[in-house]
């Protein structure tokens, strides 16, 4: 045995060093590496534990309530955990050293690009909804913000009015970002529509706002399966609010529930306005008679007697009678042509004297021919060129004019007071506020009050409704879901497809509904008959419509608020007019009434009178996809045929008990009818049975 002696301070050893020494120096060594690997090993793991709880403390910060962000987007889960919400960065990344959370608002101040101000900012306004408000700010200059949507397997719906509608959404083909503006989609089938509105609905029970500052234009991408969001101002027609800088903002709400049904009710009762009243009872019981499909612009005072007499002569009732384009001189005149309407106020008394209410065809325009134009110069009434020096010359479907600037109350005034005129001199009841879209505005102008967003001057021609809105009709609306008229979708051809055809009335009218506009006025029945747009038959002079087209569009409208005539059902046969005395009958009993107990509610809730399957039945995926059925409240459920040649439909019967129109019970739902025979007077509807 040995010992070790330690050495005193101070004291040194002899220059040999005596064996145990020796042998201490070299057995020692291992234990000294081995000391040195633990110590590196230990702050190692210090180091390596120091970082992940840095990373879980990074990534505790970079989630907040049910939302998880990165630096390429974020997603949202649902209460079970699933994922129904994702939203990527196109534009740029986050840096995410920069993103610090304070409350319930996460922000970031970095992107790869530069400075910005990004939050997330969760909301809980009510147990069942969670609400995030986004916002992606640029600092400097940049070109655009761009978030892309992802569909995420689900059924989305809202958006616009367009010329090819479907339901749910489809994305088809590559879009690059465009202006999300009111648009008119007769003339120019690719654009967004004259209603529309920031909002999209997706059967995950998530619905996004886009804000209204934001200069929005929307793209799409089938490969890649999202919608694209994008703010920008460069090559756009919006333009920043006066004194800011022109940087792109994009910011929205995102808002998760329960159910799809549930959170739209939310949306629309917080985000959207009501009407104040509801419009006429008349014209939801009774079909209005427009002049314009079977007359165009060849409409002439005897033409107009004529058309009142055959409506009573063959049984019908009306509304009111609608006179349609040219009966001015020239466009932007406010008096009848002397020489088609050569004793108007006679006219309206023969009218007045056989039940009949006429209203009137009206429009923006003023072309440069008529007498008004150099009024409107003079006083200075039209938009402008961007130098605000010159009015601005327009080109619309009728000729080259100016087109009257809403934003100026001297404009307005103008207006109303030349509608006021005719309107008290002959006793018209309302009028057919014609165009009205954005589009028409000239592609560089100014106006009294800068538009910033230019659909601004949709919403301020559907407020020239208001002292009308009784009976009014308009064809355009944003932001106006508060006007209290009819809304009438955009001219449909005499087609069966969905290009403006038979098969896209149920699609538009559901989508225009989930975007608040509830007082829906089809198009008229049969569509306008508009030459190589036409499926039916021509006499060298006029075209009509296919005869069985006719009928399925004239079931389908009698299941609508309310019914619009044109091509008189007496062009056809006697068939023909017994088939429609029965379905205007059955509109005025069955189906009005309903209606209008619904239009009451929607001052209050601003929820659809004409409603999808889904909202009686949120967990049927069946339910999300179909298009050609659709309920007036939640008990009536009305299936039309859609097809030529055919007498019979499938049929789908969502959970619950329904009896058919013809009285057949169904209790072991939900189930497919298939073949379900529908005679060509008939139109398949089921009441819900409690």
């Amino acid at each position: 045995m040995y010992q070790i002696v330690p050495v005193a301070p101070g004291e040194q050893q002899t220059a040999g060093g005596s064996p145990m020494k020796k042998k201490l120096s070299h057995e020692g060594r291992p234990m000294v590496l081995a000391g040195l690997l633990g110590c590196v090993l230990v702050l190692a793991a210090v180091v390596s534990w120091c970082y992940y709880s840095a990373s879980l403390r990074k990534a505790q910060l970079l989630k907040a309530e049910l939302l998880e962000l990165n630096k390429d987007g974020f997603i949202i889960h649902n209460m079970t955990g699933a994922v129904v919400f994702s939203m990527t960065f196109r534009s740029g990344t986050l840096d995410l050293d920069s993103c610090s959370k304070e409350g319930n608002i996460l922000s970031c101040t970095q992107s790869d690009s530069g400075k910005l101000n990004f939050f997330i900012q969760t909301v809980r306004p009510k147990d069942t909804v969670i609400c995030y408000r986004v916002r992606w700010e640029e600092l400097q200059s940049k070109r655009s913000v761009e978030h892309a949507m992802a569909y995420n397997d689900s059924h989305w719906y809202g958006g616009a009015e367009t010329a090819t509608q479907y339901w749910p959404i489809r994305i088809q083909g590559e879009k690059e970002p465009e202006p999300f503006i009111t648009s008119d989609v007769y003339s120019n089938r690719d654009a967004f529509g004259g209603i529309l509105e920031r909002y999209w609905l997706s059967s995950n029970a998530t619905a996004i706002k886009i804000n209204d500052s934001v200069p929005f234009h929307l793209g799409w991408s089938e490969k890649d399966r999202t919608l694209r969001f994008q703010a920008r101002y460069q090559d756009s027609p919006f333009k920043p609010a006066e004194g800011q800088q022109a940087l792109p903002e994009l910011s929205y709400r995102v808002c998760v529930g329960l159910d799809v049904t549930s959170i739209h009710k939310y949306m629309v009762r917080r985000y959207f306005p009501k009407p104040s009243k509801v419009p006429s009872p008349e014209v939801f019981k009774q079909p209005l008679w427009s002049t314009w499909a079977l007359h165009k612009t060849s409409v002439t005072q005897d033409k107009l007697l004529q058309y009142a007499s055959d409506i009573t002569e063959h049984g019908f009732t009306c509304s009111h009678l609608e006179l349609d384009d040219r009966y001015t001189s020239d466009y932007g005149e406010f008096d009848f042509d002397p020489q088609k309407f050569p004793n108007a106020s006679g006219m309206f008394d023969k009218l007045r004297e056989d039940g009949f209410q006429v209203s009137l065809w009206t429009h923006p325009f003023i072309n440069y021919d008529s007498i008004n134009f150099g009024v409107a110069v003079e006083k200075g009434l039209f938009v402008r060129e961007p130098s605000g020096e010159l009015p601005a010359l327009v080109r619309w479907w009728n000729g080259i004019g100016g087109i009257l600037d809403f934003t100026n109350p001297e404009a307005r005034e103008w207006y109303s007071s030349q509608l006021h005129m005719i309107k008290t001199r002959y006793g018209v009841t309302s009028f057919k506020f014609d165009a009205g879209e954005s589009s028409y505005l000239p592609r560089q102008f100014s106006t009294m009050i800068p538009l910033s967003d230019p659909s601004t001057f949709t919403r301020r021609y559907t407020e020239m409704v208001i002292p009308f809105s009784e009976r009014a009709e308009l064809r355009v609306g944003y932001q106006s879901q508060d006007i209290s008229c009819f809304f009438r979708i955009i001219d449909r051809d005499s087609v069966w497809g969905y290009e403006l055809g038979l098969k896209s009335i149920i699609p538009t009218v559901l989508t225009i509904s989930i975007l608040g506009y509830q007082f829906v006025l089809p198009d008229m029945i049969g569509g306008n008959a508009y030459p190589n747009r036409t499926t039916g038959t021509s006499d060298g002079k006029n075209v009509l419509p296919d005869r069985e087209l006719y009928i399925r569009w004239l079931e389908l409208s009698a299941f609508m608020p309310a019914m619009q005539f044109s091509i008189p059902p007496w062009a056809y046969d006697n068939e023909v007019v017994q088939i429609a005395q029965k379905f205007t009958e059955l509109h005025r009993t069955l189906v009005a009434p309903r209606v209008l107990e619904l239009a009451g509610e929607v001052l209050d809730t601003g929820d659809p009178i004409i409603r999808p399957l889904w909202w009686i039945a949120i967990n049927d995926e069946a339910a999300y996809k179909i298009d050609s059925q659709f309920l007036i409240g939640d008990d009536l459920m009305v299936a039309p045929v859609l097809e030529p040649g055919k007498q019979e439909r499938d049929i789908y019967l969502p959970a619950g008990r329904w009896r058919s129109y013809k009285g057949e019970h169904f209790d072991k739902c939900p189930m497919y009818l298939t073949d379900y025979p529908v005679d060509l007077d008939e139109i398949a509807f089921f009441t819900w049975v409690h």
